[in-house]
């Protein structure tokens, strides 16, 4: 009855012009919202991550924590284990398992045998499927054995929302206990795990210089076979300073990659996932060369402990303790002790919060020395450095002949 003597025509032009000024309302608020947000802009990626790679801290994230499959930036972790535990000089003996993996693959047949340290170049330069699984095999005797190493590896180094079961990174899933788990990672968790490839693991160096390299050839275990191994991170060749970098691709997942760079003093890492499909092959390059002059433009180091202390007494009182005279409350200095410096990278306008977590009243006795508390520095909500906190008087406890003592002091004057 509402829209008796309306007619189709007039509804739809004040729908239209209804949509029109809804339309431009919301791109406004989008407007101020990317003016006030601090970030690199677009990105194509589903999911992006830049890292502090000396600190471990984010700088920059687009649904960073959200679980994707991540195709061959799996190899990194494949890599790192395998030359933390491998011999390089082992021979490898392919099983039917590995020579019928599908394509990338080296391209190996049951029973041939290679050098371990030769399949490392073919798993990281060409991404060789099959490299992977020989590696995992005789590393662990299985891929699911060594799927069970990786995951282990992953929680050590704080991955939590990681889960492996491939050493390749082809789309896989299991059932367990009822539920599905797919072979997936978080923008967060690649970064990390690229950020102990090359800061933390005892094989750093050798891990860059196997990713670094631009060209290999090695032959079969029975030299009867030549094989030439070239790498395809186009990265490297793109911004100064690039260091190291795994590309990836599946159906499922999407163009993948985990890249490196370190410049100024800085290192940065950039961690992508679901960046394009077919036909998009460069948008995880413009991607990562976006968020790398991100980083290297607006993040400067800052050393923690130039920040200045909160403003507090630097005495606490302590219950029960002798003091000076009756009736007087006995104190006792505190220290902030020795602690290594770190840098971390921070943007104009951010800041740095010292907080100190312990004891305000102590209770007596109370040596010189003795640990009372911690002095944090934080950005947001984490904390990057600690200090102990430590009185500097030692107090004892009132007593009976303490007592008697402040009484005729006092009766003598």
């Amino acid at each position: 009855m509402i829209l008796q003597g309306w007619n189709m025509k007039r509804i739809k032009k004040w729908v239209c012009l209804f949509l029109l000024i809804i339309g431009n309302f919301m791109g406004n608020c989008l407007w101020i919202r990317a003016e006030e947000g601090q970030g690199p802009g677009s990105l194509y990626a589903s999911s992006a991550v830049l890292m502090d790679g000396d600190s471990g801290r984010i700088l920059y994230e687009k649904n960073g924590y959200e679980p994707r499959p991540m195709a061959s930036t799996t190899k990194i972790m494949t890599c790192i284990l395998a030359l933390e535990e491998g011999n390089e000089e082992d021979l490898v003996t392919a099983s039917s398992r590995a020579a019928s993996s599908p394509k990338v693959r080296l391209g190996v047949t049951e029973g041939e045998t290679f050098r371990f340290g030769d399949l490392l170049y073919s798993l990281m330069l060409e991404s060789h499927n099959d490299a992977a699984v020989m590696i995992a095999e005789h590393l662990d005797g299985s891929v699911e054995k060594f799927a069970e190493r990786m995951n282990e590896k992953a929680r050590e180094i704080g991955c939590k929302n990681t889960y492996f079961i491939t050493p390749n990174g082809l789309d896989a899933s299991v059932k367990i206990k009822g539920k599905e788990k797919v072979h997936s990672t978080t923008a967060a968790d690649l970064s990390r795990i690229m950020r102990y490839c090359i800061m933390e693991s005892p094989e750093r160096e050798n891990f860059l210089n196997i990713t670094r390299t631009d060209s290999y050839s090695f032959y079969d275990g029975e030299r009867k076979q030549n094989f030439a191994c070239y790498n395809h991170n186009a990265f490297l060749g793109m911004m100064e300073g690039a260091l190291t970098g795994k590309t990836g691709f599946t159906a499922n997942a999407g163009y993948c990659y985990v890249g490196a760079l370190q410049r100024d003093g800085k290192t940065l890492i950039v961690a992508l996932l679901a960046c394009g499909w077919p036909n998009n092959k460069s948008y995880k390059w413009k991607d990562t060369v976006n968020l790398m002059n991100y980083g290297l433009e607006n993040y400067s180091l800052h050393s923690l402990l130039d920040t200045k202390l909160p403003d507090r007494e630097e005495i606490l009182p302590v219950k029960n303790g002798q003091s000076s005279q009756l009736g007087e409350t006995a104190c006792t200095g505190i220290t902030a002790g020795e602690a290594k410096d770190r840098k971390l990278l921070m943007r104009e306008g951010e800041t740095v919060r010292v907080v100190y977590e312990g004891k305000n009243v102590l209770e007596a006795p109370v040596k010189a020395g003795t640990r009372i508390g911690t002095l944090k520095y934080l950005v947001g909500d984490q904390s990057y450095l600690s200090r102990p906190v430590y009185t500097t008087e030692t107090v004892e406890a009132i007593d009976f002949y303490w007592c008697v003592e402040k009484v005729m002091e006092r009766w003598a004057f």
